[in-house]
């Protein structure tokens, strides 16, 4: 089913007056209604909404929402402009990413933002980033030697801020921040996880604990962004990189854009892609050591590509199976696995009501693992995207960076990096879990291991 196919049923209810409320799913609690399960098991429980209906009601606390189970609709709601960035999941990321960077903002603000961003990402530019890319992905495998124990957490954060910030920000003065970046990312978003969850307002001002940390973590994260931006100006230099087109970006009016915006922007450079990269690296790992058999086709793929020479930037359009060892990765465990989105008007979606103002959620992880869309659903099987096969994906179950105005504008870079660090990781080692290692999903604002622990080991 496509989204196309949805909109007439749709049009057809609203000329009739015929629009529907959406059921009410089922295993709500008094007081906090689906919150608690939510809460519990959010993975489990996103997934089995789907039996209850295509769009379904959810109470979270005193707030209700609504919740899209099926690809079609996913599609649908991400292309109408009825509906815009905002709800639970970007209220509880008001206080890292702020509200005028690019991934918080609507209408011509987002459009402004996204023509300043964009060339940083089209494809023309990907390959002046090769050799960073290149360089970065084999001091990786080079800091890893044979029998070590690798955590794969701190490793996985520092190939991905590494990678950006010289990208992206041209700034050597990351070497010694990329710790302590990755550091205040995971409590951050551990803490903001929870605030979406269970919006128990007051509770989360106490002086408790987790409490203390997460506004650590927060004030720290931003200090480290002020300090990026004031080395920049005081360095006079302008590099050709995003941190300079920012510093000379204009307002709607033809003013230089204010520092909280830059501050903002800079936040949603370094912090979400950062995030959501490294995830990925570490579920990259995860399923290499738990398929050994995909990690020597892999490669063998690369030997033959190159010939035995170090994988580089111009064989990753090449390696075809690596690249759908990535997709496949992303498929399964999906480092963002929930999205909302708010009505700003009265609208339909499905056929269904939607008031203004109402919240909108969806799960890519729930979307990517429906046994409707996909044979053998929850088997890793990088088979599945060749050309052949992919065709009889639904579409819109497999849309890892979204779609429409809202779609990642990384997704080449991001995907370009993911290959390549696969391949040359897997070009030197296959990988094995050692005791202490922990492979079983973190859920916070993305998924990633709880504590993945591996050897490398030589073919």
């Amino acid at each position: 089913m496509t989204v196309e196919s949805v909109r007439p049923a749709t049009a057809e209810a609203s000329e009739h007056g015929e629009l529907r409320e959406p059921p009410l799913a089922g295993g709500g609690v008094p007081m906090l209604g689906h919150g608690w399960r939510l809460a519990r098991d959010p993975l489990a429980f996103m997934s089995r909404l789907r039996a209850d209906g295509d769009l379904v009601r959810l109470r979270l606390g005193p707030k209700e929402v609504y919740a899209v189970t099926t690809p079609a609709l996913t599609g649908a709601l991400a292309l109408n402009p009825d509906f815009i960035i905002a709800g639970p999941l970007w209220e509880s990321l008001e206080g890292l990413l702020g509200k005028e960077g690019v991934a918080t903002a609507n209408g011509p603000r987002h459009r402004r933002q996204r023509r300043t961003i964009q060339p940083a990402f089209n494809l023309a530019a990907i390959p002046d980033y090769g050799p960073i890319m290149e360089e970065e992905a084999h001091a990786l495998t080079g800091r890893w030697q044979p029998g070590d124990t690798v955590d794969c957490t701190s490793e996985s954060f520092r190939v991905a801020v590494r990678i950006a910030a010289r990208c992206l920000l041209r700034g050597e003065y990351m070497d010694e921040r990329a710790e302590r970046l990755s550091v205040d990312l995971s409590s951050v978003f551990r803490g903001m996880y929870r605030r979406m969850v269970v919006p128990l307002g007051p509770l989360y001002r106490l002086p408790l604990p987790a409490n203390r940390e997460f506004n650590r973590a927060l004030a720290d994260l931003h200090l480290l962004v002020d300090e990026i931006v004031t080395e920049r100006r005081a360095s006079g230099q302008k590099p050709d990189d995003l941190l300079t087109a920012l510093l000379a970006a204009k307002d709607e009016n033809g003013e230089p854009i204010g520092e909280q915006e830059i501050h903002d922007q800079v936040v949603a450079i370094l912090t979400p892609g950062s995030e959501t990269v490294a995830s990925t690296i570490m579920w990259l790992l995860q399923v290499l050591a738990e398929h050994p058999e995909q990690a020597e086709k892999v490669r063998a793929e690369v030997e033959s590509v190159t010939g035995g020479r170090p994988v580089g930037f111009e064989h990753v359009r090449r390696l075809a199976h690596t690249n759908n060892v990535v997709v496949e990765a992303m498929r399964l465990r999906p480092a963002v696995w929930i999205l909302t989105r708010r009505a700003k008007a009265d609208t339909e979606l499905g056929g269904y009501r939607i008031p203004a103002g109402a919240d909108i959620v969806y799960s890519p992880y729930a979307i990517q693992r429906d046994a409707r869309s996909y044979d053998a659903h929850l088997d890793f099987d990088p088979d599945r995207w060749l050309p052949e096969r992919a065709q009889d994906v639904p579409k819109y179950a497999m849309s890892p960076f979204s779609v429409g105005n809202r779609k990642c504008p990384s997704d080449h870079f991001s995907m370009t990096q993911l290959s390549l660090i696969t391949a040359a990781l897997c070009a030197r080692y296959r990988f094995e879990q050692v005791p202490g290692s922990d492979d079983s999903t973190r859920v916070g604002i993305t998924l990633r291991p709880q504590r993945l622990l591996l050897t490398p080991v030589p073919w």
